[in-house]
């Protein structure tokens, strides 16, 4: 096991313990308060591990930008699409990518790390590893490129640390530092 990675399980138990809001209007009230934003690159096939993301890093005050969430999205995947998701990676401040089986598999999600790579600074882009129900681990191959974020044992929150780093920072102070 790797320490501090953070359970696909656990994710799932925070998708339903809240109300999920629309994502574009989170952008735009956080720019509006000064905070930090945050684009979370992630299959849709993981939709309920998302929601578990964006319910807990709320909970330290961090709203994530997620496109199925955004109204304003094509229903099917086109060119405004790919548009659109690049328009939401440059304008977040942060780009979370959450490693899972899926999203490793996935089209996009390797499209989109790809672009962040290429347009913001590595201290930018923070990789979600995760492990799921069968004690499967996702996100290692980026582990050297990319900060990461884990849950930190003395908190029980979210922490980023850079890549080989043994410390790092909480969430919701990072994502101040970068903004």
């Amino acid at each position: 096991m790797i320490a501090g990675t953070i359970k696909q399980s656990e994710l799932r138990t925070y998708a339903v313990r809240q109300a999920m809001m629309e994502s574009a209007a989170n952008i735009k009230q956080a720019k509006l308060f000064g905070r930090a934003t945050v684009f979370l690159s992630h299959s849709h096939k993981d939709q309920e591990i998302a929601k578990g993301l964006k319910n807990r890093l709320r909970e330290q005050d961090v709203d994530l930008y997620i496109d199925w969430q955004d109204s304003t999205m094509p229903e099917t995947p086109n060119r405004e699409t790919a548009e659109k998701i690049q328009e939401r990676i440059l304008t977040c401040d942060i780009f979370l990518f959450l490693a899972t089986r899926n999203s490793l598999q996935s089209r996009w999600c390797p499209w989109e790390i790809g672009f962040a790579d290429g347009k913001k600074s590595h201290d930018r882009i923070v990789v979600v590893p995760t492990q799921d129900d069968q004690g499967q681990y996702y996100g290692n191959e980026y582990m050297q490129l990319y900060h990461r974020l884990i849950i930190t044992a003395e908190m029980r929150k979210y922490g980023v640390f850079a890549p080989a780093a043994d410390r790092g920072a909480l969430f919701e102070k990072f994502a101040r530092q970068v903004k």
